[in-house]
């Protein structure tokens, strides 16, 4: 039997093939020319029918996200090393989600293999379930490789706390589609769980393209957010979070921090 390792080598490098067209840039372009939502009939039921570029979203069987319940103990050799920066205040409501754009100096290692991050943004509620259940947010750092290849930390947020990092995002967002300037620099390390422990697939964009074969880590133990944040965000996107997906042949792996 091939230990963890070295099938999450062999499905990256496939998956870094697959997820080139997204990660250069085409997958972006691609959805930008055709008009979708979360809701009716330009909604995640009919995204495969939008265009032919959109297929994946219709019948792919590594589609993201997942209800992350029955996960399969495991051990990966090397822990999940994020070495991410602070971040100029790049804030862009792309109607859809709010995001933040990365600049270059900040990077996940995963398996050997360095991944810039790109952006990150927030889903309302969380697109990833936990034996059902969703949380209020769930915060996706998009990472790219030399290669081409993606990779998505998935974070969890539930009610508790103000989260300060999420305010200083939150306080400059755009009611509208358009781009702003915060007025401090934005630390992605304060967005991140203390514990370790985190739950790994391969997977898809959850949305269009749907192109798959990126490598999910989505971190088990959540961060927090107020009542208010949480409120001022749903404000603007009362859901953009697609249903969960068929995991079909998939493992989910379940890995102690």
């Amino acid at each position: 039997m091939q230990s963890s390792r070295r099938l999450f080598l062999k499905h990256a490098t496939l998956g870094a093939v697959a997820a080139c067209a997204c990660c250069s840039g085409a997958g972006a372009a691609l959805a930008a020319g055709v008009h979708w939502t979360y809701e009716g009939e330009e909604g995640p039921e009919h995204w495969g029918e939008l265009s032919a570029d959109f297929q994946s979203c219709k019948i792919g069987m590594e589609q993201t996200p997942l209800d992350l319940k029955g996960a399969v103990k495991a051990v990966i050799g090397t822990p999940v090393k994020i070495d991410y920066k602070k971040q100029p205040p790049a804030i862009l409501n792309n109607g859809h989600t709010i995001q933040v754009n990365a600049a270059p100096g900040s990077s996940v290692t995963i398996e050997g293999t360095t991944y810039d991050l790109v952006q990150f943004h927030v889903h309302h509620p969380s697109e990833h379930l936990l034996s059902g259940k969703p949380f209020e947010l769930e915060v996706h750092f998009v990472n790219k490789s030399a290669a081409g290849g993606l990779a998505v930390i998935g974070v969890f947020v539930t009610l508790g706390k103000a989260n300060p990092a999420l305010e200083t995002v939150f306080s400059a967002m755009p009611a509208t589609a358009g781009e702003a300037t915060g007025k401090a620099p934005i630390d992605p390390n304060a967005l991140l769980p203390k514990g370790r422990g985190y739950f790994r697939y391969f997977g898809s964009l959850t949305t269009p393209p749907c192109s798959e074969g990126l490598v999910w880590t989505v971190f088990k133990q959540p961060i927090t957010a107020s009542k208010q944040q949480i409120e001022a965000f749903a404000k603007l996107f009362e859901n953009n979070a697609r249903p969960v997906q068929q995991k079909n042949h998939r493992y989910v792996l379940d890995v102690a921090g």
